[in-house]
């Protein structure tokens, strides 16, 4: 039986230090991954499978290893604990610095229990990290042992499947399922393992929207279904929900909206795999006053303010209740997605081929106050769908 306890603070924010003061950010010894993958598990576990969360927040989609571009998120929608994040999964695999990423969101975790939450992605998984370049990064990171994975992994066993905000907004990393109606029928699953190839667990993780069908349909990511208009206004209606927040899918343009934003895709890694070209976003929520009733049915295409595409958080001072952007962007009033570029120094790092860190050193840094965003608060402020794995 495992004993929670806590990690100090000052240990939180020496790990803090040590991956972001340093370029290439430092790698954590396999004893500090342990140490943080046992206290995170031994407070997961009285987590419930779907956590009850409250906006204001800010949803992130799948970041998959792209490390600088994890630290843009935090520049340019703030550093915990001044934002909320709700973390949608498939945070390693593909990106170079699988291991920095999930190390880092898993600090926050600790550092900041009440202001970042992580779901579980497709990604979060034995069988598919070692297929999609974490395993092989962190043997080559750890000089072939593969304990860390297992911790990571392990941890990964312990990640809730769901989110509600405010009560009517259901997110998940995939989609829905045909065996599933009710949000209790996930709450009463056991997701202490490995994700199954079927049933309602691989389907929260692997499904994904479809505007060319109303029922169900086999995908053709092997696993998963494709749902359609009628299965989402089901599943709304009968959970008093008045939509859901999904990531899974790469967007061209960072997000995609369907059904006038009764499902809304956040893609978070800009440039995917460095290469791809795509913008992301990162989906404010700062509030859901709001009912069916009041919320727009014009489509997004009749709209005539074609320039709204092109707008940037900046550009609105009240920026969460313009009708314009609500309009352009396909959200419900009280959301905005901001759209960001990939990081410059993605851009090094693709030219030098990184995919493995140098050693770290026997330097000790001694930590104060909140590291983390007193280090954020120094930086300056900064519908294509593709079937991937």
């Amino acid at each position: 039986m495992t004993v929670p306890f806590r990690i100090p603070t000052t240990d939180l924010d020496y790990c803090l230090e040590q991956l972001l003061e340093h370029k290439p950010p430092k790698i954590l010894p396999p004893e500090t991954i342990q140490q943080l993958c046992h206290t995170l598990k031994t407070q997961l576990l009285a987590v419930p499978n779907i956590m009850h969360l409250q906006s204001p927040i800010a949803v992130v989609g799948d970041i998959h290893g792209q490390y600088h571009d994890l630290l843009e998120i935090f520049q340019i929608g703030g550093a915990p604990p001044s934002t909320n994040y709700l973390f949608l999964g498939d945070y390693v695999d593909r990106g170079y610095y699988s291991v920095e990423t999930i190390s880092l969101l898993i600090t926050l975790k600790l550092r900041f229990p009440e202001r970042v939450f992580l779901i579980r992605g497709n990604h979060e998984s034995r069988t598919i990290t070692t297929n999609y370049g974490f395993y092989s990064e962190v043997l080559n990171k750890y000089n072939g042992s593969a304990d860390v994975w297992s911790y990571i992994t392990d941890l990964f066993d312990y990640l809730p499947l769901g989110a509600t905000i405010d009560g009517k907004i259901f997110a998940a990393h995939g989609g829905l399922s045909p065996s599933c109606q009710q949000l209790d029928q996930i709450r009463a699953l056991d997701r202490f393992r490995e994700i199954p190839h079927d049933g309602i667990m691989a389907d929260l993780v692997w499904s994904d929207p479809d505007t060319e069908i109303m029922d169900f349909k086999l995908s053709p990511r092997g696993a998963g279904y494709l749902f359609g208009l009628d299965v989402i206004n089901k599943f709304c209606h009968d959970n008093n929900l008045v939509q859901m927040i999904r990531a899974h899918q790469l967007c061209n343009e960072g997000y995609t909206s369907y059904w006038n934003g009764k499902c809304l895709t956040v893609w978070s890694a800009p440039n995917y795999c460095y290469r791809c070209g795509n913008k992301a976003s990162v989906l404010e929520i700062l509030h859901s006053n709001y009912d069916n009733k009041g919320h727009s049915s014009k489509s997004i295409d009749d709209s005539d303010d074609n320039e709204a595409n092109d707008m940037t958080y900046e550009d609105y001072e009240d920026r969460f209740d313009s009708s314009k952007i609500c309009l352009r962007q396909g959200v419900l009033p009280g959301q905005f997605f901001n759209i960001f570029e990939a990081s410059p120094e993605n851009d090094e790092d693709t030219l030098k081929g990184k995919s493995v860190n140098g050693i770290n050193s026997e330097e000790d840094f001694a930590s104060n106050g909140d590291f983390f965003s007193s280090f954020f608060r120094e930086k300056s402020r900064k519908q294509h769908v593709e079937y991937f794995l």
